[in-house]
């Protein structure tokens, strides 16, 4: 099963996150091998991080929480909320498999929540800038709870388009960069 975490800072816990970070990229080596997606959010300057995403392939519900919540960053306060959901690989690869390459152009996490009836369950047409994308869905699997992309794009706006404008509560657009331990 796949589930998206994303972790989103607390205000003002930047020297605690830059304090863990071997402690984090050790965590996350743990799980290199369910590992789809991953990397930080970053604020509009493109070098301040605000959050943390990571999408992985984990047996269950409950190990999905466990991974979420154990997270060194996590324990030590550095996230002040956690999105965990079900997510389903509709391309069915890792962001290591992704045809552009681990850098350039901009990126970005869109995040659409929800409302109603289920929207985007295929792929857009434009698939050239799609590095993950999928359904959030409820931990069952039985609920459309939303659509979440990791997306090559211009600017933010050509990012959101990816989702159908109107069918969602909200659409989140942050600024993100392929994650991992440096080589």
């Amino acid at each position: 099963m796949e589930f998206l975490c994303y972790h989103r800072d607390r205000p003002g816990s930047l020297p605690l996150r830059d304090e863990l970070l071997e402690e984090h990229w050790s965590y996350m080596d743990r799980y290199a091998k369910e590992m789809i997606a991953r990397g930080p959010t970053l604020a509009d300057d493109g070098d301040t991080p605000t959050g943390s995403v990571h999408i992985v392939d984990l047996p269950d519900a409950t190990a999905a929480r466990a991974f979420a919540f154990e997270e060194p960053n996590y324990q030590a306060g550095v996230y002040r909320d956690v999105l965990l959901r079900r997510w389903r690989n509709t391309l069915g690869r890792t962001m290591w498999d992704f045809p552009g390459g681990p850098s350039g152009g901009a990126r970005y996490l869109v995040i659409g929540l929800g409302a109603g009836e289920a929207a985007d369950l295929a792929l857009p047409s434009d698939r050239d800038g799609l590095i993950a994308y999928g359904p959030l869905l409820s931990d069952d699997g039985a609920t459309w709870l939303g659509t979440a992309a990791l997306v090559r794009a211009p600017e933010p706006d050509a990012a959101r388009a990816v989702l159908t404008p109107g069918r969602y509560a909200a659409i989140e657009v942050h600024h993100w960069q392929s994650g991992g331990r440096p080589s």
